[in-house]
């Protein structure tokens, strides 16, 4: 497994609320990838919740979509957009849960659209979330108008 590294971290105007380490409010996502996977593993905090000790169905969604979009970086490089979202809610997701592990790859891809298969797994390894997200993806030019050149990962590998 190796850590996947950020390719906007140090980008002007970057304050993305899934991935930037200076946004205040954010969650501060990893990505891993292993295999044809992309992973991140998270803890969760009482400041997301939504009903008591519940990680709220928002941010679980936030969760997947920008796991979802780490997919389509690390393994098209290229950006894009969620065209589509879909979860399933299947069990709680506790906020004094040690870790939640998010996990997706590319199920499909036609012309400029990627499928991506997500889901969320507590520290016991139980499915609590699944979802499926459809994103449009932009071109290597328009990628690389908006300031991405590649995303790639550390040379260690990491074990888990």
């Amino acid at each position: 497994m190796r850590k996947i590294t950020n390719p906007f971290a140090g980008m002007e105007g970057f304050h993305c609320f899934g991935c930037c380490k200076d946004n205040d409010h954010g969650v501060h996502m990893d990505f891993y990838e292993d295999g044809d996977d992309v992973v991140c593993f998270w803890k969760p905090d009482g400041e997301y919740q939504g009903w008591r000790n519940t990680l709220h169905g928002g941010i679980q969604a936030t969760l997947l979509d920008e796991t979802a979009a780490w997919v389509v970086f690390r393994k098209l490089q290229v950006m894009g957009v969620t065209s589509k979202l879909e979860l399933s809610y299947r069990r709680p997701v506790l906020t004094t849960d040690s870790q939640i592990t998010l996990r997706g790859h590319i199920t499909e891809q036609k012309r400029n659209l990627a499928f991506v298969e997500l889901t969320l797994e507590n520290s016991k390894g139980e499915v609590c979330t699944t979802a499926r997200a459809v994103y449009y993806l932009f071109t290597q030019e328009k990628s690389k108008e908006n300031g991405f050149t590649g995303c790639g990962t550390e040379d260690e590998e990491l074990l888990f």
